[in-house]
């Protein structure tokens, strides 16, 4: 059960600009994680605008984003975050179900590029120890230019923030319907 109420449309007349803006993101629904940050609009409006950015505004390549949003995801037992991705938003990036799987020990595994596994060894430094050792960052640059570095530690460091405000708060699931959404 969640630890702060998800508030109900009929209290969020107030904020009905936010909302529609939501909703019009997210195919209709007002979905759980932003039920609980309404309880500060402002919270729940940069957070809306930051994650929508990193998401989608960025030049990283929609499979390596999922690749890293599911691993972080497993880091950080997110139950919330790994139900919205897996297995709707990461498919419709081109991973299969049995990747998504493997991401919790892709070490184990050859079912990753050389480059999306130089991506989870940078997102495991920086969920782990915050701190990137050297040796870990070379093999990151040696795949990916400047600009998609910053974009990968600011996705990395976006649903590390993610994932910890949904788990810390208890943020109930979504109903099936409203997954992937």
């Amino acid at each position: 059960m969640a630890r702060v109420s998800l508030i109900k449309d009929e209290f969020l007349t107030h904020v009905t600009k936010l909302t529609d803006r939501i909703r019009g993101r997210r195919r209709g629904s007002l979905i759980n994680v932003y039920r609980a940050l309404l309880h500060s609009p402002p919270l729940a409006e940069t957070w809306f605008d930051h994650m929508n950015a990193v998401r989608w505004d960025t030049g990283l390549d929609g499979r390596l984003r999922e690749i890293l949003i599911i691993r972080i995801a497993c880091l950080n037992d997110a139950e919330y975050v790994m139900r919205q991705h897996v297995p709707k938003l990461a498919e419709a990036e081109g991973l299969t179900v049995a990747e998504c799987d493997a991401l919790g020990d892709w070490r184990g595994t050859d079912r990753f590029s050389e480059a999306e596994r130089a991506a989870l060894a940078f997102a495991d430094a920086m969920t782990r120890d915050v701190a990137v050792p050297d040796a870990v960052y070379d093999e990151l640059s040696r795949h990916f230019d400047d600009r998609a570095v910053v974009e990968l530690a600011v996705l990395i460091g976006s649903y590390n923030m993610s994932s910890r405000v949904l788990v810390a708060l208890k943020v109930d699931l979504e109903p099936v319907e409203n997954q992937g959404i």
